[in-house]
C-alpha cells in the first residue's frame, strides 16, 4: 500500500512539475551496479540495463525517469564484462527490446524481451568465437530490426565488424566487417557507436591512420549490407601514441541527419558530417541528445558530470563518469551514470 502511494505521489510530483519548464529532479541513485545503458521505447518508458559482478541486471521507468522498478535479473553470464568502459547494450525494438553483453573471452551473446515481459537468450552475436576480446560494442533498433557493431580481433588487428537481427534480437546474421584501417588497426580501446533509422545505418569509431586518433563517421543506405566511405569528424587531429578510452556518441536529429560529439585532446566537440565542429566543454566521455532541433550535451569533467542545455548555463549534476542522456518527452532528459558502483540518475527540464 505504502509503496503504490508512494509511486502515485511521485508520478503526481512529475506531472505537475512538467507545466513548469524549470522543473527537475535532482541527483538520486537508481541500484548499486555498473556501466548503464538506457533506451527509451515509443511510449516514452526508460529502460535501464547494466552489470553487477556476473548478473546482468534490467530496470525500467514507466513515469518518464521519476521512479525504476526494483531489479530484474535476466542472465548470470560468467565473466560478464561490465567495468572500465565496457557493458552491456540496450535497444527497444517493434517485438521488446533487445540486450547485447559481452563475456570477458570475447564473445558477444544476445538477450531479448518479448511483449509478455520474458527474458531469454537468444543467439551468440559473432559467428568466429573469441573475437570480441577488446569487449568494446554497441547496439541500436528501428521497428524489427536490430544492428550490432564491435571491435572485433579476427586475423589479428581491431577492425570495425558488424551484424544484423531482422526479428528483434532474436537471430543475427552472417558477421560483415564494416571498416578496417590502412594503418593495420583501427583505436584498440574506443567503443564505436551506432544509431539507425529505416535503412540509414551510421557507424563512428575512432580510427588510427598517420598516428592519428580521429572520429570517423561510416554510413551504409541498405540497411547494413554495404557501408560507404568514412569521413573524418573535426578539422584538427589528435597525434597521440596511446588509446584515449573515448570513442564518442552520435544521434539522429529530427532532420534525419546523424549529429555527433567527441574528445579531441581533452576538449568535447560536436559536429555534424561536413560541417565544422563547435566546442561544447572541457572534459571526456561526451554524450549528447537532439529534441526538436536542440542539442543537449553531458560529459565527464575532474570527476563530475556536467550538462549543457540550450540557453542555459552548464551545471553539474553530481560525481561520476560516463554519462547517458535520452529524451523523455519533447522538453526533459534524463542522464544516467555511474559513480562508486553506484547507478545515479537526473531529469532536467530545457
Amino acid at each position: 500500500m505504502t509503496r503504490t502511494f508512494l509511486s502515485i505521489l511521485a508520478a503526481f510530483i512529475f506531472i505537475t512539475g512538467c507545466k513548469n519548464s524549470n522543473s527537475s529532479l535532482a541527483d538520486s541513485i537508481i541500484a548499486p551496479g555498473e556501466m548503464p545503458n538506457i533506451t527509451r521505447d515509443n511510449a516514452n518508458n526508460i529502460h535501464l540495463v547494466y552489470g553487477k559482478g556476473d548478473s546482468l541486471l534490467y530496470c525500467y521507468s514507466a513515469d518518464r525517469g521519476v521512479t525504476f522498478s526494483s531489479p530484474a535479473l535476466i542472465s548470470i553470464l560468467p565473466n560478464l564484462t561490465a567495468a572500465h568502459m565496457r557493458g552491456p547494450q540496450i535497444a527497444a525494438t517493434s517485438d521488446g527490446l533487445s540486450v547485447t553483453a559481452c563475456n570477458a573471452a570475447g564473445d558477444i551473446f544476445s538477450f531479448v524481451k518479448n511483449n509478455s515481459g520474458e527474458w531469454m537468450k537468444t543467439a551468440r552475436v559473432n559467428d568466429r568465437d573469441t573475437v570480441a576480446k577488446e569487449n568494446f560494442m554497441a547496439l541500436a533498433a528501428d521497428g524489427q530490426n536490430a544492428f550490432a557493431v564491435w571491435l572485433d580481433l579476427r586475423d589479428r588487428h581491431n577492425k570495425i565488424f558488424s551484424s544484423k537481427s531482422s526479428d528483434g534480437g532474436r537471430t543475427w546474421s552472417k558477421n560483415m566487417m564494416v571498416y578496417a584501417s590502412v594503418d593495420s588497426t583501427v583505436c584498440e580501446c574506443c567503443k564505436p557507436s551506432v544509431v539507425m533509422r529505416g535503412n540509414n545505418i551510421y557507424v563512428m569509431f575512432r580510427n588510427w591512420l598517420d598516428g592519428n586518433r580521429d572520429l570517423y563517421l561510416i554510413r551504409s543506405s541498405d540497411g547494413g549490407s554495404t557501408f560507404g566511405k568514412p569521413e573524418k569528424l573535426g578539422t584538427g587531429s589528435w597525434a597521440l601514441n596511446g588509446c584515449p578510452m573515448d570513442g564518442g556518441t552520435l544521434v539522429i536529429n529530427k532532420e534525419g541527419q546523424p549529429v555527433t560529439v567527441w574528445n579531441r585532446k581533452g576538449t568535447i566537440f560536436s559536429c555534424e558530417p561536413g560541417k565544422e565542429e563547435s566546442k561544447v566543454g572541457e572534459g571526456r566521455s561526451g554524450t549528447l541528445e537532439s529534441l526538436n532541433g536542440r542539442n543537449v550535451y553531458a560529459w565527464e569533467a575532474k570527476s563530475a558530470i556536467m550538462i549543457s542545455m540550450p540557453e542555459k548555463e552548464k551545471k553539474e549534476l553530481g560525481k561520476g563518469q560516463l554519462p547517458i542522456i535520452k529524451a523523455v518527452g519533447d522538453d526533459q532528459i534524463i542522464c544516467i551514470w555511474e559513480n562508486d558502483k553506484k547507478i545515479h540518475r537526473a531529469i532536467m527540464s530545457l
